[in-house]
């Protein structure tokens, strides 16, 4: 029986020994501290470099290329909405008028946007 006591208590005793050192305490004096560092981040190569810019020039060609169709979808609701203007007179004024112009200035500011994020 006494030696089922023994190995838990050696345990124990590891435990409590290694718990300061775990728990980021200081190391007893004279007692060899170990400094754990995060290695540098390995230069990156020419491959990889390659593939980055190779990615940012494919996002942005996407990118002018929404902006054309945007551009295209502009003009069409911008000849939508003269024409409804011109439809209308001094004393009435069309929902449509309304939607079109909340329309073309959310797609106005869509295009904004992106060319600022150019």
């Amino acid at each position: 029986m006494g030696r089922f006591l023994k190995i838990p208590a050696l345990l124990l005793i590891a435990f409590l020994t290694l718990l300061p050192r775990v728990m980021g305490n200081p190391a007893p004096a004279g007692a060899p501290q170990v400094v754990l560092q995060h290695p540098e981040a390995p230069p990156e190569d020419q491959v990889t470099a390659d593939m980055r810019k190779r990615a940012q020039r494919e996002l942005d060609k996407q990118r002018q290329e929404q902006m054309k169709r945007d551009a295209d979808k502009l003009l069409q609701l911008a000849a939508e909405l003269k024409l409804y203007v011109d439809q209308s007179n001094q004393h009435i004024l069309s929902l449509n008028v309304m939607k079109k112009a909340e329309e073309i200035e959310k797609l106005a500011k869509s295009v904004r946007e992106k060319m600022k994020a150019n």
